[in-house]
């Protein structure tokens, strides 16, 4: 019985294959599903002449049908989280409005800019000091400052 090029290559790359699946999905057993969704599709499909060829698809394909199962993942429901409880944080939404505007108007641009990297973006600040050309300490300074200006505008808001 003769072995074709396609499926030499996905008995040759298994591993690797599983491997890249779980980098994508959550657990062993998504990932396996996605491998057998990725022969099916390919066994299904055209015919494959390479190695190379071969490779790129079963790779390619693998990577698809992690997406997609990435996207129909079941969304969870409100109903289903609780939220902590915040002991001593009972702002309005007016004073959260408030502090927003007392923020936007207090700093500078570039620490608005690097307070919305930090704390919306989540980025790192060796990140934002190469995004922005700056040096690292420069970054902590600045954040510093930005976290002084919040607990100052806080407080004021407070009294």
């Amino acid at each position: 019985m003769k072995i074709d090029v396609l499926t030499s290559e996905f008995i040759d790359l298994r591993n690797k294959l599983h491997h890249i699946a779980l980098s994508y999905l959550e657990s062993d057993e998504d990932a396996k599903d996605a491998l057998q969704d990725t022969w099916l599709k390919l066994r299904s499909g055209s015919e494959v002449e390479s190695t190379s060829e071969a490779r790129n698809k079963l790779v390619a394909v693998l990577r698809h049908v992690c997406i997609d199962r990435l996207r129909k993942a079941k969304p969870i429901s409100i109903d289903s989280f609780s939220l902590p409880e915040m002991n001593g944080y009972n702002m309005e939404v007016e004073d959260l409005k408030r502090l927003e505007t007392l923020l936007k108007t207090g700093l500078t641009p570039l620490q608005r800019e690097i307070f919305n990297l930090v704390t919306h973006e989540g980025m790192e600040y060796e990140q934002i000091a190469q995004k922005l050309a700056m040096t690292v300490e420069a970054v902590r300074m600045n954040m510093s400052r930005i976290r002084k200006k919040v607990r100052e505008t806080y407080n004021n808001l407070n009294q």
